[in-house]
């Protein structure tokens, strides 16, 4: 697959749009998850003009390519920011390289024709070279809407109207898929934790994840031309893929389950898609699996424990969804269902509908 990637059209009022390298029967039970949904979908924002950034000089050939953990920090993270704009997240923009980002660039490789050696070839070379890294975002007043209190124990998370993010460092981080300490990278010498609106923010130059126009709508209505597409989990690289024909049109690390309550093995299907959702936070069925009568509803909001997508399987309690903490993905425990950052959870939203299958293996 080497032709020119395209764009997929937005499936909702507009989110993170999917990247794709080429064109390329289960019962249904109603789903009981732990979450009561109320539904908005996310519109992409306009960012400010990109500041350029300095070609690198890296350290591969045509006959002896670089393996990623020998490369600079800077070639660490333009690989990690050309693959999130293309949709095979790297797990947060950061300058360390790990599991997740290696998988998603061989996955990358694999949807483009390619050998998946994990390696930099000419081809992809010439991509991050010609990459700018950073863009500027200016705080905006509405931005101020999405943070405020946001308490950690669930019974006084239930007297609250929404989750928002506890800073305006934290919004500004997940909206552009990066974590707290490279953001302060990035800053140096500005207090993140006096930001205000009309300071301007150094960013990695990602599709932002833009939270502010969320709308309300209770479920997704089916999308039928969407039904072509398919999703792979594969729990033992914690990845998560979406297809079509059985070509990758993008892959997002994930936590797949915990080994007391790993993700169900099957082919299921998706039978309802929200996001926003409230959250029924029951310890009993966090734990084993079985509702109690001792819960917590958790209003919605981005530091809701389900984040703010729930897409439900015809798997009692299963689903795949947000999460209040995008850098523990791929690196805890969820409890039986498949969890991704926010702003991937969004992408993979915007590519799927009700009665399209996921395999999980």
């Amino acid at each position: 697959m080497h032709h020119a990637l395209r764009p997929l059209a937005p499936l909702l009022v507009g989110v993170i749009v999917l990247y794709i390298p080429r064109a390329p029967g289960l019962p249904t039970q109603s789903p009981q998850p732990a979450v009561t949904p109320r539904v908005g979908l996310v519109s992409p924002s306009t960012q400010a003009a990109p500041t350029p950034s300095p070609s690198p000089t890296l350290p591969v050939s045509s006959t002896t390519p670089s393996t990623p953990p020998a490369l600079d920090r800077d070639t660490i993270i333009r690989l990690k920011i050309f693959l999130d704009q293309h949709s095979f997240g790297p797990g947060e923009i950061t300058d360390h390289w790990d599991d997740l980002s290696a998988n998603a660039l061989r996955l990358y490789q694999t949807a483009n024709g390619r050998e998946a050696t994990g390696k930099i070839d000419s081809e992809l070379q010439q991509g991050l070279g010609s990459l700018t890294l950073y863009t500027n975002y200016q705080i905006k007043p509405d931005d101020l809407a999405w943070v405020g209190k946001s308490p950690q124990k669930p019974a006084e998370q239930a007297k609250r109207k929404f989750m928002p993010y506890p800073s305006l460092a934290d919004f500004v981080a997940e909206r552009f898929h990066t974590s707290l300490s490279f953001l302060a990278h990035l800053n140096r010498g500005k207090n993140l934790s006096k930001l205000h609106p009309g300071d301007s923010v150094q960013v990695p130059n990602v599709p932002p994840f833009d939270i502010a126009n969320l709308k309300v709508a209770d479920d997704i209505p089916p999308r039928p031309e969407m039904k072509t597409h398919s999703v792979g989990i594969d729990t033992k690289n914690k990845v998560i893929t979406v297809m079509e024909g059985g070509n990758i049109m993008a892959a997002f690390p994930i936590t797949p389950g915990s080994k007391e309550l790993p993700a169900p093995v099957g082919t299921w299907q998706i039978v309802k898609i929200a996001t926003l959702p409230w959250f029924r936070w029951d310890k009993a069925m966090l734990l084993h699996g079985k509702r109690s009568s001792n819960f917590h509803s958790i209003p919605p909001g981005p530091r809701n424990e389900v984040g703010v997508v729930w897409i439900g399987l015809n798997k009692k309690g299963i689903g795949i969804h947000g999460t209040n903490n995008p850098g523990s993905i791929g690196r805890s425990a969820s409890h039986g269902c498949i969890r991704l950052a926010n702003w991937d959870a969004i992408r993979v939203l915007n590519a799927v509908t009700q009665g399209v299958s996921v395999k999980i293996n």
